[in-house]
């Protein structure tokens, strides 16, 4: 291939970029007729999906989930708290999720992203109304002491579908979470044993000898749509999202049954067809979901 060629080809490929710069709706829609996107995907195809368990080594649980280049990980710590009177035998959860400006540029330093604590809300609903954790579980003494789990998700990467990363960082957090060993001392009171203590310091027995996990169930897994036209495009970029206006996201638990559905913003469907088109492709995501969640916790105990 001669010089003439390869100018050639770098000129065809800033024409392309400038293109896509200009009129980015349009160089999507060129792609959608022929049925692919600019990334290569189907319409209906998610990205790679990836799944580490224990990233934080002085979490209670934690984990690191990738949907593409979007990246999130998630920790958790467990607190001893006093339950409320009106549930005096249930423990209890907050969620926080945290957008640093390394996330994307359009999150600037000093102001905490508007989108954060939306995703905030609608984790701490999704999880709690899934029943994917039995807050009884989270009790110690009845109406004295209860565990509170305080899970926090850092974005690291923002390149679309925040909702569903977010969401798959947090089952997968719960997953590997072990509750700590707890003793009560002689006043009553309930309080964590540290390493030291469990190896031969003076102290109280301790209530749970080892360390357990939770029993989690109905876990919730979610696919974010985008809706153009006639196109359906599951998992979007955060370009994606930027030029096409709405998005629906569909939340699922393992059982396949519906927990719940996002649609933060644009028209009104204009067809019940896609809903059903949208809850279709869920199905099947949660297919994949599970098997990656699986893998990684096999990978973990193998470890």
């Amino acid at each position: 291939m001669g010089p003439s060629s390869s100018s050639a080809d770098l000129s065809a490929e800033m024409e392309v970029d400038a293109f896509r710069r200009l009129f980015p709706l349009q160089f999507y829609e060129r792609h959608l007729l022929e049925s692919i996107r600019p990334d290569g995907r189907t319409h209906q195809q998610a990205r790679d999906t990836t799944l580490a368990l224990g990233a934080v080594a002085s979490a209670d649980g934690s984990a690191l989930a990738k949907i593409g280049c979007t990246t999130m990980l998630a920790a958790i710590k467990m607190e001893v708290m006093t339950p409320t009177t009106d549930l005096p035998d249930e423990g209890n959860l907050t969620i926080e999720f945290h957008m640093p400006p390394i996330c994307s540029p359009i999150v600037r330093p000093g102001k905490p992203a508007d989108i954060a604590a939306v995703i905030s809300k609608e984790l701490s609903d999704t999880i709690l109304s899934s029943g994917m954790i039995n807050l009884k579980e989270l009790s110690l003494v009845s109406g004295k002491t209860a565990w509170m789990a305080y899970l926090d998700i850092y974005c690291l990467d923002a390149d679309g579908a925040l909702f569903d990363a977010a969401l798959l960082s947090a089952v997968a957090a719960f997953s590997h979470l072990q509750i700590p060993v707890v003793s009560v001392n002689d006043e009553g009171k309930v309080f964590i044993v540290s390493e030291e203590d469990k190896a031969g310091k003076p102290g109280n027995e301790p209530v749970n000898i080892d360390k357990r996990k939770l029993v989690l169930s109905n876990i919730p897994y979610s696919l974010t749509c985008l809706l153009h036209k006639n196109y359906i495009l599951a998992d979007p970029t955060a370009e994606e999202e930027s030029i096409m206006e709405t998005s629906l996201t569909v939340v699922l638990n393992s059982s396949r049954q519906l927990v719940s559905l996002y649609k933060p913003g644009g028209p009104v469907l204009a067809y019940t067809s896609a809903l059903q088109d949208c809850v279709a492709m869920t199905m099947q995501r949660v297919k994949e979901l599970q098997k990656i969640l699986n893998e990684a916790i096999s990978d973990m105990e193998v470890v």
